[in-house]
């Protein structure tokens, strides 16, 4: 059995690799980021998710307390979790759409999602992002249950990943995805466990059924388009797997919100 000291330290690296992943923050990792470190830490994704999060949920709570409307507030609670993270996911969700969008073959569409030029399909889909979650959070107003959802959103949506990751083949030999390698069965389960507890803890378990189903039926589409159209998973495809997660999910909780 692993010495609580050490399986603490363990724990503290996977908290460290996953938020220098998730977010821009300057977290050093004590852990080598070789030998699986990342597939093995991917349980982690959720928690920097959370931080993610509470990070919107503050600013929007500020936002309102200075006086402006919901949507302004919202728009600034999108932006900070945009900059946070540095707009991976946002990224990833343009390229995805430029190359599953744009290109004929296989070659060319990894070719487009590879090119750092942002096309029509990827301009588009950052249109809906935004506008999708905007409108959401404008929905739902209350500040405190702009947190919840914020939290439910962004945990929820990197709780997929790890399955998603050991499911869908990487598409290619080399980039970020293929490199990580494939998340353990542990790391699957426990990351699957944080998201459903975020969103039964933050929505309830009516929405958290909705939202887990939801997100479950995106993934299986998002996979069988990928693996159909570039043969499986990129780094790119990942950030559009939580994208829609996040959309989802705020959608989710808008819709109840509105049916009160």
């Amino acid at each position: 059995m692993m010495p609580r000291a050490e399986l603490l330290r363990d724990v503290v690296a996977d908290l460290r690799i996953a938020a220098s992943f998730v977010t821009i923050l300057p977290v050093a990792s004590s852990k080598p980021a070789g030998d699986g470190a990342i597939a093995r830490a991917t349980w982690a994704l959720p928690v920097a998710g959370l931080l993610v999060g509470l990070a919107g949920a503050l600013v929007y709570k500020i936002s309102i307390r200075f006086g402006l409307t919901p949507n302004l507030a919202a728009l600034l609670a999108l932006a900070t979790t945009a900059l946070i993270t540095g707009a991976l996911h946002e990224d990833g969700l343009a390229d995805t759409a430029d190359g599953l969008g744009g290109g004929r073959t296989r070659e060319r569409k990894l070719e487009i999602m590879r090119d750092s030029r942002i096309g029509t399909y990827g301009v588009c889909a950052l249109i809906l992002s935004f506008g999708l979650r905007w409108g959401a959070l404008a929905t739902i107003a209350d500040p405190l249950a702009v947190a919840f959802a914020l939290c439910a959103a962004q945990t929820a949506a990197r709780a997929g990943v790890p399955a998603f990751m050991s499911l869908v083949p990487p598409a290619r030999p080399d980039g970020l995805s293929a490199s990580a390698g494939a998340p353990p069965g542990g790391s699957i389960a426990i990351a699957f466990a944080l998201g459903t507890l975020a969103l039964a803890l933050a929505l309830g378990p009516a929405k958290a059924l909705v939202g887990l189903i939801l997100l479950s039926l995106a993934g299986l589409m998002l996979a069988r388009l990928a693996i159909r159209q570039i043969g499986g998973q990129t780094g790119d495809v990942l950030g559009a797997f939580e994208q829609t997660g996040e959309i989802l999910i705020l959608l989710v909780a808008a819709s109840f919100q509105m049916g009160r």
